[in-house]
Protein backbone atom coordinates (compact mmCIF):
# COMPACT_ATOMS: atom_id res chain seq x y z
CA UNK A 1 0.00 0.00 0.00
CA UNK A 2 1.26 2.95 -0.95
CA UNK A 3 1.24 6.55 0.92
CA UNK A 4 -1.46 7.89 -0.44
CA UNK A 5 -3.53 4.87 -0.33
CA UNK A 6 -2.72 4.83 3.46
CA UNK A 7 -3.72 8.34 3.48
CA UNK A 8 -6.69 7.30 1.96
CA UNK A 9 -7.58 5.06 4.83
CA UNK A 10 -6.59 6.57 7.35
CA UNK A 11 -9.08 9.39 7.10
CA UNK A 12 -11.75 7.05 5.99
CA UNK A 13 -10.75 5.88 9.93
CA UNK A 14 -11.08 9.41 11.00
CA UNK A 15 -14.23 9.30 9.54
CA UNK A 16 -15.83 6.15 10.71
CA UNK A 17 -14.12 7.08 14.48
CA UNK A 18 -15.63 11.07 14.20
CA UNK A 19 -11.98 11.77 14.88
CA UNK A 20 -12.40 15.36 13.66
CA UNK A 21 -9.36 16.90 14.68
CA UNK A 22 -7.31 13.60 12.84
CA UNK A 23 -9.63 13.92 10.11
CA UNK A 24 -9.01 17.70 8.60
CA UNK A 25 -5.67 17.60 9.28
CA UNK A 26 -5.40 14.60 7.17
CA UNK A 27 -7.53 16.60 4.75
CA UNK A 28 -4.79 19.40 4.47
CA UNK A 29 -2.27 17.11 3.77
CA UNK A 30 -3.89 15.21 1.10
CA UNK A 31 -5.28 18.81 -0.39
CA UNK A 32 -1.26 19.69 -0.47
CA UNK A 33 -0.95 16.36 -1.83
CA UNK A 34 -3.79 16.62 -4.74
CA UNK A 35 -2.57 20.57 -5.52
CA UNK A 36 0.78 18.94 -6.46
CA UNK A 37 -0.46 16.24 -8.76
CA UNK A 38 -2.57 19.04 -10.72
CA UNK A 39 0.50 21.49 -11.21
CA UNK A 40 2.25 18.24 -12.70
CA UNK A 41 -0.98 16.66 -14.23
CA UNK A 42 0.12 12.95 -12.64
CA UNK A 43 -0.32 11.34 -9.56
CA UNK A 44 2.94 11.32 -7.69
CA UNK A 45 5.26 8.31 -6.32
CA UNK A 46 5.61 8.12 -2.67
CA UNK A 47 9.10 10.07 -2.55
CA UNK A 48 7.20 12.55 -3.99
CA UNK A 49 4.60 12.30 -1.30
CA UNK A 50 7.72 11.76 0.97
CA UNK A 51 8.87 15.54 0.09
CA UNK A 52 5.49 16.59 0.54
CA UNK A 53 4.48 15.09 4.15
CA UNK A 54 8.37 16.93 5.10
CA UNK A 55 7.60 20.18 3.81
CA UNK A 56 4.16 20.17 5.49
CA UNK A 57 5.75 19.06 9.28
CA UNK A 58 8.69 22.14 8.30
CA UNK A 59 5.57 24.45 8.00
CA UNK A 60 4.10 23.38 11.27
CA UNK A 61 7.57 23.12 13.04
CA UNK A 62 8.42 26.50 11.92
CA UNK A 63 4.85 27.47 13.25
CA UNK A 64 5.37 25.86 16.06
CA UNK A 65 8.17 28.24 17.40
CA UNK A 66 6.20 31.46 16.51
CA UNK A 67 3.52 30.33 18.62
CA UNK A 68 5.44 29.06 21.53
CA UNK A 69 7.53 32.63 21.24
CA UNK A 70 4.26 34.76 21.04
CA UNK A 71 2.77 32.87 23.85
CA UNK A 72 -0.02 30.80 22.22
CA UNK A 73 -0.08 27.55 24.01
CA UNK A 74 -3.63 26.93 22.68
CA UNK A 75 -2.38 27.27 18.81
CA UNK A 76 1.16 25.95 19.85
CA UNK A 77 -0.50 22.47 21.29
CA UNK A 78 -2.95 21.85 17.92
CA UNK A 79 -0.17 22.46 15.55
CA UNK A 80 2.21 19.94 17.30
CA UNK A 81 -1.08 17.50 17.55
CA UNK A 82 -0.44 18.18 13.98
CA UNK A 83 2.63 16.99 13.78
CA UNK A 84 2.62 13.92 15.92
CA UNK A 85 -0.45 12.90 13.16
CA UNK A 86 1.76 13.44 10.05
CA UNK A 87 5.12 12.47 11.68
CA UNK A 88 3.35 8.76 11.49
CA UNK A 89 3.40 8.78 7.58
CA UNK A 90 7.37 10.02 7.41
CA UNK A 91 9.84 6.74 7.76
CA UNK A 92 11.71 5.96 11.13
CA UNK A 93 14.08 9.44 11.67
CA UNK A 94 17.76 9.23 12.38
CA UNK A 95 19.19 9.96 15.77
CA UNK A 96 21.82 12.92 15.51
CA UNK A 97 24.40 10.61 16.13
CA UNK A 98 23.47 8.64 12.64
CA UNK A 99 23.18 11.81 11.42
CA UNK A 100 26.60 12.60 12.38
CA UNK A 101 28.31 9.02 10.86
CA UNK A 102 26.14 9.66 7.97
CA UNK A 103 28.00 13.52 7.64
CA UNK A 104 31.38 12.21 8.08
CA UNK A 105 30.85 9.75 5.54
CA UNK A 106 29.62 12.06 2.96
CA UNK A 107 32.56 13.92 3.85
CA UNK A 108 34.86 11.79 3.40
CA UNK A 109 33.98 10.28 0.21
CA UNK A 110 32.89 13.63 -1.77
CA UNK A 111 36.82 15.19 -0.64
CA UNK A 112 35.18 18.42 1.18
CA UNK A 113 37.90 20.28 3.63
CA UNK A 114 36.10 23.30 3.98
CA UNK A 115 32.65 25.41 4.36
CA UNK A 116 33.42 26.31 0.46
CA UNK A 117 33.06 22.95 -0.31
CA UNK A 118 29.52 22.72 1.96
CA UNK A 119 27.64 22.74 -1.56
CA UNK A 120 29.06 19.63 -2.80
CA UNK A 121 28.84 17.57 0.56
CA UNK A 122 24.96 18.69 1.07
CA UNK A 123 23.82 17.79 -2.60
CA UNK A 124 25.47 13.98 -2.02
CA UNK A 125 24.07 13.74 1.51
CA UNK A 126 20.57 14.95 1.85
CA UNK A 127 19.63 11.83 -1.35
CA UNK A 128 20.90 9.75 1.36
CA UNK A 129 18.78 11.10 4.39
CA UNK A 130 15.70 12.69 2.61
CA UNK A 131 12.64 11.86 4.45
CA UNK A 132 14.54 10.63 7.66
CA UNK A 133 16.29 13.78 9.14
CA UNK A 134 15.64 17.78 9.15
CA UNK A 135 17.38 19.49 6.29
CA UNK A 136 18.23 22.50 8.62
CA UNK A 137 19.99 19.83 11.60
CA UNK A 138 21.61 18.28 8.38
CA UNK A 139 23.36 21.78 7.04
CA UNK A 140 24.36 22.43 11.04
CA UNK A 141 26.75 19.46 11.52
CA UNK A 142 27.85 20.05 7.80
CA UNK A 143 29.21 23.04 8.66
CA UNK A 144 30.26 21.82 12.61
CA UNK A 145 32.76 19.34 10.53
CA UNK A 146 33.50 21.17 7.75
CA UNK A 147 35.27 24.07 9.62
Amino acid sequence: MNLSERLNDDMKQAMKSQDKFKLSTIRMVRAAIKNQEIDLKRPLDDNEVLEILSREIKQRKDSLQEFEKAGREDLATNVAAEIDIISVYLPQQLTEEEIKVIVQQTIQESGASSKAEMGKVMSALMPKVKGRADGKLVNQLVQQFLQ
